[in-house]
Formats: C-alpha cells, sequence, structure tokens
C-alpha cells in the first residue's frame, strides 16, 4: 500500500518536473520572437551610414529604412492582437515569422543585384514590419496564457524584455560585423534567425485548448474592448504613452550615437557595434534584474517607472553638457538604466491588469504605441541634429518629465486590480 502511495507520489511529482520544464522552454521560444525582430531592426542602425554611401541616399533616407519598419507595424498591430484573442496566438506568430523572412530576403536580393535599390528595399522593410505586427505584440499576451500565477507572470515578462534587450546589445555588434563582410548581409541574416523562431515556436510551444480561445461576434468583442477603456481607460493610455516615448528616447539617442561615433570620433564597423551595445548592455541588465524583483507588487512597479523616467530624464538633460566619448558613454549607460527598468514594469502591469479574452487587443495597442516612438526616433533625431543638438536634448528632456509626470498620477496601481 505505502509503494503504491509512494509511486503515485513520484509520478505526480515527475509529472509536476516535466511540465514546468515544457513551460521553461516554451518561454526561452517565446523570447526568441522579441529577440529576432529587434535584430531585425536595430541591426541595422550601426550600418546606416553604410547604406547612405553604398546607396547614394541621405541621413533622413537612411533613417526611413527603420521607420518604415515601424510605421507599417502600428497600423497592423491591433489586427494581429484581435486575431491572436479569435483564431489563437501560434496561428497568427507563425505566418508572422514567415512573412518577415521573406521581405529580408526581398531586401537582401535588391541590395545584391539591382543598382537602385533603395525603394525596393524599403518594400522589403514593410514586409518585415508586417511580420512584425503579428509577431512581437502577441507575445506578451502569450506569456500571460501560458501562466496563471501573477508572480510567474512578472517573472516571465521580465525575461521576454530581457530577450528583448538583449537583441538590442547583439544587433550592433553583429550587425557591424556582418556588414564587415559583405554590407547588406544583415538583411540575409534576418530569414536565417526567423527560421530558428519558427521551429521552436512550432515544436516548443504548446497550442492554448480550443476552450481557452473561443472566437466572439466582432460587435461583442468590440463592446468589451470599449468597456475595458472606459473601466481602465486612464492607466492604460498612461502605459501606452509612457511605453511610446521610451522607444522614441531609445531609438533616437542611438541614431544620434551612431552618427556622432562615425562622424565626429572615425569609430566604424564592429568597434563602433561594441560601443552601441555599452548602454544597452546596461538596459538588458537592468531590465533582467527589474523582472525578477517586481513579482506581482504593482505599487513597487510604479515607483520603479517613477525613478526610471526621472534617471532618463535627468541623462538626456547632461549629455548637452559634453561631447567626451567617455563621458557620453557614461551618461548613455544611464539612460539604458532608466529605459531597462521601466519596460519590464510597463509590461508587467497590462498584461496582469487585462483580461485574457481581450488581453491580446490590448497589448497589441500598447506595442503599436511603442512602434511609433520607434518610427518618430531616427528621422525626428536627424531632423533635429541639423537644427540643434540643444534642442534636440532638451526636448527630449521635456518629454520624458512629461512621462514621468503620468506615471506618478495617472497610474493607480488599485485600478490594474
Amino acid at each position: 500500500m505505502e509503494y503504491t502511495k509512494l509511486q503515485s507520489y513520484n509520478k505526480r511529482v515527475a509529472k509536476k518536473e516535466e511540465k514546468h520544464m515544457g513551460k521553461r522552454w516554451a518561454i526561452v521560444s517565446i523570447a526568441s520572437i522579441p529577440l529576432v525582430m529587434t535584430l531585425g531592426n536595430s541591426m541595422l542602425i550601426p550600418v546606416l551610414p553604410t547604406f547612405e554611401k553604398e546607396m547614394n541616399i541621405t541621413s533622413f533616407q537612411s533613417s526611413m529604412v527603420i521607420t518604415v519598419y515601424s510605421i507599417v507595424a502600428i497600423f497592423l498591430i491591433p489586427l494581429a492582437g484581435y486575431l491572436s484573442d479569435q483564431i489563437g496566438r501560434k496561428k497568427v506568430i507563425i505566418p508572422s515569422l514567415i512573412i518577415a523572412g521573406i521581405g529580408g530576403l526581398l531586401a537582401g536580393w535588391a541590395s545584391w543585384m539591382l543598382e537602385e535599390a533603395y525603394w525596393i528595399v524599403l518594400i522589403g522593410r514593410v514586409l518585415q514590419g508586417v511580420g512584425a505586427a503579428g509577431a512581437s505584440p502577441i507575445v506578451l499576451p502569450l506569456v500571460g496564457d501560458l501562466f496563471k500565477n501573477e508572480e510567474d507572470v512578472s517573472s516571465s515578462l521580465g525575461i521576454i524584455e530581457t530577450s528583448n534587450t538583449f537583441g538590442k546589445v547583439l544587433s550592433p555588434i553583429l550587425g557591424a560585423l556582418l556588414a564587415g563582410f559583405v554590407w547588406f548581409l544583415p538583411f540575409f541574416a534576418f530569414p536565417v534567425f526567423c527560421f530558428i523562431s519558427i521551429l521552436l515556436m512550432t515544436f516548443l510551444v504548446k497550442t492554448p485548448k480550443k476552450k481557452e480561445i473561443e472566437a466572439v461576434p466582432f460587435h461583442q468583442f468590440f463592446k468589451s474592448i470599449k468597456l475595458i477603456f472606459k473601466e481602465k481607460g486612464r492607466w492604460i493610455y498612461a502605459i501606452f504613452i509612457i511605453g511610446g516615448i521610451l522607444m522614441y528616447v531609445l531609438f533616437g539617442v542611438l541614431f544620434y550615437l551612431s552618427s556622432m561615433l562615425e562622424d565626429n570620433y572615425g569609430i566604424i564597423g564592429i568597434k563602433k557595434g561594441f560601443v552601441l551595445a555599452v548602454p544597452l548592455a546596461a538596459l538588458c541588465a537592468s531590465s533582467f534584474i527589474t523582472g525578477k524583483k517586481i513579482n506581482k507588487n504593482k505599487i513597487l512597479m510604479k515607483r520603479i517607472i517613477f525613478f526610471g523616467l526621472v534617471l532618463l530624464a535627468l541623462s538626456v538633460f547632461v549629455i548637452s553638457f559634453s561631447k567626451n566619448i567617455w563621458y557620453l558613454l557614461t551618461v548613455f549607460l544611464f539612460c539604458g538604466i532608466g529605459i531597462g527598468v521601466s519596460l519590464p514594469c510597463l509590461d508587467a502591469l497590462l498584461t496582469e491588469g487585462i483580461e485574457k479574452e481581450q488581453r491580446g487587443t490590448i497589448t497589441s495597442i500598447y506595442s503599436s504605441m511603442r512602434f511609433v516612438g520607434v518610427a518618430l526616433g531616427p528621422p525626428l533625431f536627424a531632423i533635429l541634429l541639423e537644427t540643434s543638438h540643444l534642442i534636440m536634448f532638451y526636448s527630449t528632456t521635456a518629454i520624458c518629465i512629461i512621462a514621468s509626470v503620468i506615471a506618478l498620477f495617472a497610474i493607480k496601481p488599485t485600478q490594474t486590480e
């Protein structure tokens, strides 16, 4: 009798461990998506000056290689979120990864084979944006679907955001390294990364059971979304705005730093990639640590967001005091920390505060707002660079201060329950 009980207990423990290991591999697989999509965009930042020379285009035109990717995603992300709520996450993610890979192939082929490649490259980037719209934003609700415990959700979202930021750390180094062989090689590398992510998602992430995702009529679904914004709109809008501002500052500053390193200091190639990786490494580390520490403490999340935005505002403000390379890198490191501690908290507040049935749509709109920041950062910083460095930094400081005020007064942890 005792032996039978022991056997039964051992089987339960083994089954629990197997389930836990399965979810761990699922999180690793899901984390590959933001990593891949970040590589698809950020990997090109250190190569933009090379694009300008090889394709004979202006600084503004090269910034559009980043921006067009984001603009397309902005408009398609909410649709992808709605579809993922209705038909399932994987059924949206995997075809999107395929489309993104095709876009990379087209951009690479045009750069390799055509004399006037710029406009075809932009079409390839449009396809990549379509793929990004259907892949990256679905990650947050998919993580929320996998866990019932909010602490597990927060911890896993920290890993996802860390993967995202690790992609940003790796991107300038990998982009510069690949472009050192052939300037358009980063375009061809992207489909390979997409293929790996497709394999991981196909074999290691289990599709939610049918009963967990049931299609509802659009008018009923739309009514439920309207109700969410009516009841929780204040803090949801705040998170949307702050997420967009953080991405605007991040990609604007990276664009500025990439241009300055090459134009003012003659730092190019993989050396520039490593320099760009310094503030991004701080962002990655702070995201990982924050995701581990916040658990399900929503008051702590709000405080961290406010602290991160204040640190970011101060860092951007003092950038204007000197152009010394070591001074700038030190200040940019604090910029990375400010952004890094804020992002996992924003992700967790939003994912945990929305019911599973509408989670895909709401988090997708949030992702869309982040893409707005990505789209605006490089071209606006390019324009401001030609006008005045001081105006560029002081206006960005003001935007960060506004974001911190929004976080302080609009995010009410008790309302996100």
